[in-house]
């Protein structure tokens, strides 16, 4: 089994998970360290998994009406002070400019945190009456944010990610859209990457600076910790409002847009990284894999060996499949701890005894099983193998989800539970309560679930009527 095998330059998890982390991340060749602390460079292989992600998520929004866009890197302080909670949920995170060349610049600009105030200015110049709307934008760019502690891919100063802005004429509208985004994010992680997620609503402590909802996906980690994976903002009329986005209406009245505003980012690389990987490094979802299949002679040197292998990789890419030919002259115990390392998903051999056979062999990364197939099925039997791999991935996730999420009905069995997986409790609401889950068990809500249990009628922390089920969690 390919989990009882151990790369030797990589820390076991079991030993010391974030150690492991970061091995995966530059063993692996995903990134690099810049000059810079905080900022990363990401590899080609590292990027070709984003570029994935960008192309899956890309199509979906295209297909949902949203058009790309790119707005400026800088923006003026004066711009950036029209939304009050929107600038302090993002002071202390914020880099500035202040000298254009040797001159000292008139006004402070700001890297962009985010892009929300940049596409408040630009509506209020473009947006006139109702058949303008919808407006339906999305930019892919990076941010800046200034962060104290940064880990590759979770918590970088500077991130790749997408960022979508719509306007609507009605709220009705608004909050369609911040749903359908949200899921479209779901299905991403679910049918892509192999992800469970957890759909709910961020509470009022821990919603987006300026938002009146935030919605959010949360997965479990390998180590049973929270990453919040996507999120989607309601904002109502009150952006419009600080920066004077109107329209006329079809009934000639002066109104108000409502606005939403979406985003994931390539913290979902490391995501993926920590609920699928194992000992031997990566183990990547075939859908999103740089390459799906990688084919490996064996003793290539005998006749017809490497023929074979180079017709088995022209007939796989004519089938529309990612593969590479390793024809390299490194040792095949080197190439499969390479590629085990690397997470692709299926190994491909063939070798003399193979050709006399008319079969091939591949090798699952996610088990580590072997299965001998038809040369004449080898379109059909690669597909269905990666499939197979994509549905052992969730499955095994999902497991480990549900495994570890835990009701509980007092504070010291939440700090008890919620030190190795979620909790689900009551809440009645209030933020004094909120904090005092923080403070006595350690844990942050993740969020209110759409899908609600009643597990009690009063709130554990204050003995009044609850209101909501919450999930709990250390997250990252």
């Amino acid at each position: 089994m390919a989990k009882d095998k151990k790369v030797e330059q990589i820390t076991s998890m079991e030993e010391n998970f974030a150690q492991w982390y970061t091995d995966v991340c530059t063993k692996a060749e995903l990134i690099d360290y810049s000059g810079v602390k905080g900022l990363f460079i990401l590899r080609p292989y590292g990027y070709a998994i984003w570029e994935n992600i960008m192309n899956t998520l890309d199509a979906k929004f295209k297909e949902t009406g949203h058009e790309n866009v790119s707005m400026p890197l800088l923006i003026p302080e004066s711009l950036l002070q029209r939304e009050k909670d929107h600038v302090e949920g993002f002071a202390p995170e914020c880099a500035w400019v202040t000298m254009g060349g040797a001159e000292e610049l008139p006004e402070r600009l700001c890297v962009r945190p985010t892009s929300e105030t940049l596409f408040c200015d630009h509506w209020s110049h473009v947006l006139h009456s109702w058949r303008d709307l919808p407006m339906k934008y999305n930019q892919w760019c990076s941010v800046l944010r200034w962060e104290k502690t940064t880990r590759p891919f979770l918590r970088g100063r500077e991130f790749l990610w997408q960022e979508g802005h719509t306007l609507h004429a009605t709220e009705e509208e608004a909050r369609e859209e911040t749903l359908q985004m949200l899921e479209i994010y779901a299905d991403c992680m679910e049918n892509y990457l192999a992800m469970p997620v957890i759909r709910g609503n961020k509470t009022e402590k821990e919603k987006f600076a300026g938002a009146v909802n935030t919605y959010t996906i949360e997965c479990m980690m390998h180590d049973h910790k929270a990453l919040q994976s996507g999120t989607s903002h309601y904002f109502g009329d009150g952006f419009a409002r600080a920066f004077d986005i109107t329209f006329q209406s079809k009934d000639n009245q002066l109104s108000y847009p409502h606005q939403t505003s979406w985003g994931l980012s390539t913290r979902v690389i490391g995501g993926l990284i920590m609920t699928h990987g194992d000992n031997n490094g990566l183990v990547l979802p075939p859908r999103i894999a740089p390459i799906q299949a990688v084919v490996l002679p064996i003793a290539a040197h005998k006749p017809g060996v490497t023929e074979a292998a180079e017709h088995i990789v022209s007939r796989l890419k004519a089938a529309g499949i990612r593969v590479k030919g390793d024809f390299s002259d490194n040792s095949p115990g080197w190439k499969f701890a390479q590629y085990e390392m690397k997470g692709v998903p299926l190994r491909i051999e063939i070798g003399p005894k193979d050709l006399e056979k008319g079969q091939f062999v591949a090798a699952r990364r996610d088990n580590g099983e072997k299965v001998f197939l038809p040369l004449d099925e080898l379109e059909t039997g690669v597909a269905r193998l990666l499939d197979e791999v994509h549905l052992g991935l969730y499955q095994k996730a999902k497991q480990n989800l549900d495994s570890h999420t835990w009701p509980v009905s007092s504070l010291e069995e939440a700090k008890e539970k919620g030190q190795d997986g979620f909790v689900k409790m009551m809440w009645c609401g209030d933020l004094a309560c909120e904090e005092k889950v923080k403070e006595v068990a350690g844990l942050s809500s993740r969020c209110i679930p759409f899908e609600q249990e009643r597990l009690g009628g009063t709130c554990p922390c204050c003995g009044k009527p609850a209101k909501h089920m919450v999930i709990w969690g250390v997250a990252y």
